[in-house]
C-alpha cells in the first residue's frame, strides 16, 4: 500500500463524536512514550502528522486521521502513564474503552510496545481485556534501531514468552523503526490485507 494523502479529520473523546463520514478505521495504541506519533508520521511520510513530545501522555484525545481518502488511520491515547492522577487515567481509560468497545468501522488495532523492554504488567492486562472482548490485535515493536539483531531477537523471545503464560498462542508481531523506516512497508501491507477483508 502507498499513503499518497493523508490529513488530519478530527478529534473526539466519545465514539459518537468521530468524524461523520464512516470508513474503516485502522487504530494505534500502546503505553504512554512508546514512540506511537513517531511511528504514525512514518508510516504516512508526513513529519508533523501526529504530534510528538518529550512528554508522556500527550495525546488524550481519540485523533482521527484520512488516508487516501478512503480510510481512517486513528491515533489513541497511550495507558500506563504514572505520572497522570488516578481521576486523568480513568477519564483516559473510559475514552479509550468507548472507542475500542464501541466503534463498528475499528478493522485492525495495533498495540505499540518498546522492543527494548520486557513487556510490562500494563500492557499484558490491557492484551488480556482485549482478548476478554474478542478485540483482534497485531503487535509492533517500536524502536528497533535501538537493539542490535541478536538483542532484539532475545528481547522478542522473552515477551514471547511472558505472552504465552496467558494466551495459547502469540498475536501476529511486527517490528519497527521510525527513525530508520524500518517496518513500514509490513505494517501497511498488513493493513491493506485487513482492508481489502472488508
Amino acid at each position: 500500500m502507498k499513503i499518497t494523502d493523508a490529513r488530519f479529520a478530527g478529534s473526539s473523546v466519545r465514539v459518537d463524536g468521530r468524524p461523520a463520514r464512516r470508513l474503516p478505521e485502522v487504530a494505534f495504541i500502546g503505553r504512554s512514550n512508546v514512540g506511537k506519533s513517531s511511528l504514525i508520521n512514518m508510516l504516512c511520510a508526513r513529519k508533523g502528522l501526529a504530534m510528538t513530545s518529550s512528554t508522556p501522555g500527550k495525546t488524550r484525545l481519540v485523533n482521527h486521521f484520512l488516508i487516501n481518502d478512503s480510510w481512517y488511520l486513528v491515533d489513541l491515547p497511550g495507558y500506563g502513564y504514572a505520572k497522570m492522577g488516578k481521576d486523568g487515567r480513568e477519564r483516559l481509560r473510559e475514552v479509550v474503552a468507548d472507542y475500542i468497545f464501541n466503534s463498528r468501522e475499528l478493522a485492525a488495532l495495533f498495540v505499540l510496545v518498546d522492543s527494548r523492554h520486557d513487556i510490562g504488567r500494563v500492557d499484558l492486562d490491557f492484551l488480556a481485556e482485549l482478548g476478554e472482548n474478542r478485540i483482534p490485535f497485531c503487535m509492533i515493536y517500536t524502536k528497533c534501531d535501538k537493539l542490535g539483531p541478536n538483542a532484539l531477537k532475545a528481547q522478542m523471545e522473552r515477551n514471547e514468552a511472558l505472552l504465552l503464560r496467558d494466551w495459547e498462542e502469540v498475536p501476529p508481531c511486527l517490528v519497527s523503526s521510525s527513525q530508520r523506516g524500518d517496518g513500514r512497508e509490513e505494517i501497511l501491507d498488513y493493513v491493506e490485507r485487513i482492508l481489502n477483508t472488508l
